[in-house]
């Protein structure tokens, strides 16, 4: 009788067992359902309507507000791109488009490839060059002659077919950041990206929480992160931006797109607001 109650027991647990691994999943594929879930209710905005740039400011070097010269900044074929089919020469004449909106804690995602040939007598270091300017000041607030917004670049950089060229690195115009403790003064840093030769469309993500921490990815994965995003004393527009209570932390700002010498398509630009 004992022999028979151990052996039904042994079935049971044994059942018990079996029911338990039928009816869960590993971890990873719960992790998985739960991210599916959770995406397909988050609230992405479409920052770029893939109709038009009303929602957008245009600002160019020795040029006012709102002036998009030689057409630079159009939209083709559901496409934001920046194109050099009017241009002649470069002149230096480097172009910024803006969101209407400021952004502080979000989830950015973009879509992006460089084409063609850069226009003549483009400088070499924006060969394939664009970036994704975060953080960053007005476009009303820009100077007449000023190249670039203070700001925190993403910089996108595309492969010329031979050599290693990362991207989704960091620059940073009239700004520094904090690297392992260390604030960093130099203007770029680059990434561990691979690199992306030819015409290839790019995905890429910035997540940013304001003035703490902000992370690069491509294609899901993680290829920097920095924190303290900050103005640089020892930029000349440093007093104009400072703000009266004299924190220098960059918490929130604008987002913006350039126009460096080198045609570039953008199929996607969205925006997904992170809580505080």
């Amino acid at each position: 009788m004992r022999t028979i109650l151990i052996s039904i027991k042994i079935v049971l647990v044994g059942l018990i067992i079996v029911l338990v691994a039928c009816n869960s999943k590993p971890k990873s594929q719960q992790t998985d359902t739960e991210m599916t879930v959770k995406s397909a209710n988050e609230n992405w905005i479409q920052l770029f309507n893939g109709k038009d740039l009303n929602d957008w400011d245009i600002k160019f070097k020795g040029h006012k507000l709102g002036d998009n010269y030689n057409n630079t900044f159009r939209v083709e074929d559901g496409m934001l791109r920046v194109s050099y089919s009017e241009w002649g020469d470069w002149n230096g004449k480097f172009g910024h488009i803006f969101y209407k909106e400021e952004f502080s804690h979000y989830r950015l995602r973009v879509e992006y490839r460089f084409i063609g040939e850069q226009v003549k007598n483009g400088p070499g270091w924006a060969f394939r060059n664009n970036g994704i300017m975060i953080h960053g000041q007005s476009a009303e607030s820009m100077e007449l002659d000023q190249d670039f917004p203070t700001s925190i670049e993403v910089q996108l950089l595309g492969g010329d077919g031979v050599s290693e060229r990362s991207t989704m690195n960091l620059c940073t115009p009239g700004t520094n950041v904090v690297m392992n403790g260390e604030l960093i003064k130099r203007h770029c840093t680059n990434s561990k990206s691979k690199t992306y030769h030819g015409d290839q469309w790019v995905s890429v993500e910035v997540e940013v929480h304001g003035g703490e921490i902000i992370r690069h990815f491509i294609d899901g994965v993680e290829v920097m992160h920095y924190e303290k995003p900050q103005l640089d004393h020892r930029d000349k527009y440093f007093a104009k931006l400072l703000p009266p209570d004299g924190n220098m932390i960059l918490s929130k700002g604008t987002i913006s797109l350039q126009a460096e010498s080198h045609n570039t398509d953008f199929r996607k630009i969205e925006l997904l607001v992170l809580e505080e």
